[in-house]
């Protein structure tokens, strides 16, 4: 970057003072109750000095068979108390509810790997899932693992295009769906995937199905023998490929291997502050990076109970949920989190949540309003953290054992080395070493989770590579303590009359007033500025659209801001567009509001998206 683009970031340094009031909410520190166990990093500067990755990959070491996230999530509780505690406690979106303990969800996923064994499925060959969170879909990317296949979840929400495209991408040759979605998604686009040899049917009442040239779940998998011996499996075997949309429109498949359930099980134990004994709920679907980590492979590691809900979010539904099942971790979204906002306090009151004891939020940045809100009404704060499809694991972490500073994404975690950097003209790095000046967070390569491609397209992978970091295109600041601020995605970042403004403290400080329930912020050509700030908001109930509350929400901002980085414009929207995993989807905002092609939208949360 040349001198103005540095002059730009030390201005941009300057803004940050004058959104002091809204970010620098006072420190949370979480008083643990007498019940409670023993935060699983005590020390976090002990913790980061004196870790090692050679020792974390040593303790999974010794398997007859080299390293399998399928084994480590199940077989290895078969010999001892956790075989018959319960892996997952089902509840269907109808009051249904069901319980597989370790040693029957080990018995299914065997089932399931004979089942493609059957089918000749080789090793590294991709089976797909698109299904709903049913019990079927857990089955489905164990055996798959367990088989050394290669899982790649999909939205159930997807529509035919996303879903051709990711699986022509891919090559897949196995799906696994339900009856309803193969009839409305699958078989008008099923002559176009060329790879695709079998599709094996839940019935939608989870009942035997019959369906021509598909393999019925109840005769192929359900009926299949139970034992199943574990090949030999390299830690870098392939295992999961997860989608993610990129700003040129086109999916990337980040790819993973087994190895990364290294990173899996320690961040589980560091960022979630698992324990054996936890009831934990991640809300997360399956499709979604996260719903696979942490909602399939970390807690299942460490041996507890997941909790696993069918329905969708409904904030009576989830309250009753978090009481009936005494949730004790749960690790959910910034979108949900707002949700339950505006559904107020009052159904918090009349539960019994004491059983909560961590709770925490990814997907986007968690604002600080919210950090506050859950303290207040929860008695303990969402604690945010920070990172990617491409990671694979969580690298930076707000932690049990240490202050929550709302807004901040926390700090890295032990192993993971966090820099901010900027990109000079002729492509070189420089570190910026110096407190609170913005740049884009950079990681240095070397940790278990990390992707090791994107699936057939290797110079994008090598673009994410330079000068012995992994640039992760989000922007952040990080302050004297070592705590990360997350800005905005390097494509997001708005540049107006010489300053870089981060969409994401804007949006924070509209967040703020009484009548802004969603707020999305873009930069708009302006011939004079470069570009001027336009805000996309969405009301909470009882407030109405119009001039005067436009000129409102700008003032307000402006007194919290500073004229350079308020909003110059307003626009009323019913909501603002968001992937589903609770991401503002800026570039959209900004096609439509200029008029340019959209691009994917696959990842577009609510009715009609796909």
């Amino acid at each position: 970057m040349g001198a103005s683009g540095s002059g730009a970031i030390a201005a941009r340094g300057t803004n940050a003072a004058a959104f002091g009031g809204v970010a620098n909410h006072p420190r949370i520190s979480k008083t643990r109750r007498a019940d409670e166990p023993a935060p699983n990093v005590a020390d976090y500067d002990e913790a980061r000095s004196t870790f090692r990755w050679s020792d974390a990959r040593r303790a999974f070491e010794g398997r007859p068979f080299g390293l399998n996230i399928a084994y480590e999530a199940l077989d290895r509780h078969l010999d001892g108390p956790r075989a018959d505690h319960v892996a997952i406690r089902w509840l269907g979106k109808h009051g249904e509810r069901e319980e597989w303990t370790y040693r029957s969800l080990a018995r299914e996923t065997r089932r399931f790997a004979r089942a493609l064994e059957s089918l000749e499925i080789a090793p590294g060959d991709r089976v797909y899932a698109l299904l709903g969170r049913v019990p079927e879909l857990f089955v489905t990317a164990l055996g798959t693992l367990r088989h050394r296949a290669v899982l790649c979840p999909m939205f159930s929400a997807f529509g035919p295009d996303p879903i051709r495209a990711r699986m022509t991408i891919g090559q897949a040759r196995v799906l696994v769906t339900t009856e309803r979605l193969y009839a409305r998604k699958i078989a008008p686009i099923r002559s176009e995937l060329g790879s695709l040899e079998h599709v094996i049917l839940v019935g939608d009442d989870r009942a035997s199905t019959a369906v021509p040239g598909t393999h019925d779940w109840a005769t192929l998998v359900a009926s299949a023998p139970d034992e199943h011996a574990i090949a030999p499996t390299d830690p870098e075997t392939p295992a999961l490929l997860h989608f993610t949309s990129g700003t040129t429109g086109t999916p990337k498949g980040a790819l993973h291997v087994h190895e990364a359930v290294v990173m899996h099980h320690l961040t589980g134990g560091w960022a979630l502050d698992l324990h054996p004994d936890d009831v934990f709920w991640c809300t997360a679907d399956p499709g979604w990076v996260t719903g696979t980590s942490y909602g399939i492979i970390a807690p299942l590691t460490h041996g507890v109970t997941m909790i696993v809900d069918e329905g969708e979010l409904d904030a009576e539904r989830w309250y009753d949920t978090l009481a009936r099942e005494r949730v004790t971790v749960w690790y959910t979204a910034p979108t949900a989190i707002r949700m339950l906002m505006k559904a107020g306090a009052e159904p918090v009151r009349t539960r019994d949540l004491s059983s909560l004891r961590f709770l925490a939020s990814v997907g986007e940045p968690l604002n600080p309003d919210a950090v506050v809100w859950s303290q207040e009404v929860f008695g303990r704060p969402f604690h945010d953290n920070w990172w990617q499809t491409e990671t694979g694991g969580i690298m930076v972490a707000n932690l049990a054992s240490a202050e929550v500073r709302p807004g901040s994404m926390g700090r890295p975690l032990p192993g993971v080395e966090a820099g901010i950097v900027r990109r000079g003209d002729d492509g070189s790095i420089e570190e910026i070493v110096a407190p609170d000046i913005e740049g884009e967070l950079a990681l240095r390569p070397g940790w278990p989770s990390m992707f090791r491609a994107y699936w057939g397209q290797p110079d994008r992978y090598a673009k994410c590579f330079a000068d012995g970091w992994y640039l992760t295109g989000d922007l952040a600041r990080r302050d004297a303590d070592g705590y990360f601020w997350f800005v905005g995605r390097a494509d997001d970042v708005i540049k107006s009359a010489g300053h870089l403004v981060g969409p994401f403290e804007v949006e924070s400080a509209l967040l703020l007033h009484p009548a802004v329930a969603e707020a999305g912020v873009i930069g708009k050509p302006d011939p004079i500025a470069g570009e001027i700030i336009k805000a996309f908001v969405a009301l909470k109930p009882g407030f109405a659209a119009g001039d005067a509350l436009s000129l409102e929400i700008i003032g307000f901002a402006r007194k919290h801001l500073g004229p350079a980085v308020a909003p110059r414009e307003i626009a009323f929207v019913d909501s603002v567009p968001r992937t589903r995993s609770g991401k503002i989807m800026r570039r959209l905002l900004k096609a439509r509001e200029l008029g340019l092609p959209e691009g994917d939208t696959s990842t577009l949360e609510g009715p009609g998206s796909s």
